[in-house]
């Protein structure tokens, strides 16, 4: 029942730490790499919103009629974030489950991406 679009997006930091920090052991490159691609994304997405004066979810709903194109990048960068699969955001998470799957830690891949899935859920719900 969240609405505030920056609690969401500082509860979603704390997902990614959570990637990043698993991995970091196994393979640093892939925690960079994970980094670099998670930074770009959020600065497009604080960018993108601070231009569009958004704060909450009711201002983001009415903005799709001001800026659609603008609005449209914003849901791209968004499910991006989340990990959809064919957007950007999917690469790191693939790359960590590989990983972990390589250091027999399949266990820990499979709750990981479980509990992505909980992430993803409020990302569909900006969108």
């Amino acid at each position: 029942n969240q609405t505030q679009i920056r609690k969401i997006m500082a509860f979603s930091s704390i997902s990614h730490l959570g990637w990043m920090s698993i991995v970091i052991v196994y393979n640093p490159k892939l925690t960079l790499l994970n980094f670099y691609l998670y930074a770009m994304m959020t600065t497009a997405t604080f960018l993108t919103l601070n231009s569009m004066k958004v704060l909450k979810l009711s201002t983001l709903m009415t903005a799709w009629a001001k800026a659609p194109s603008l609005s449209a990048m914003l849901m791209l960068t968004l499910l991006s974030l989340a990990g959809l699969p064919p957007l950007t955001g999917f690469l790191p998470k693939w790359l960590i489950i590989q990983e972990l799957t390589k250091q027999s830690m399949a266990p820990v891949a499979m709750i990981l991406s479980l509990l992505s899935l909980l992430g993803l859920f409020f990302y569909l719900r900006l969108a």
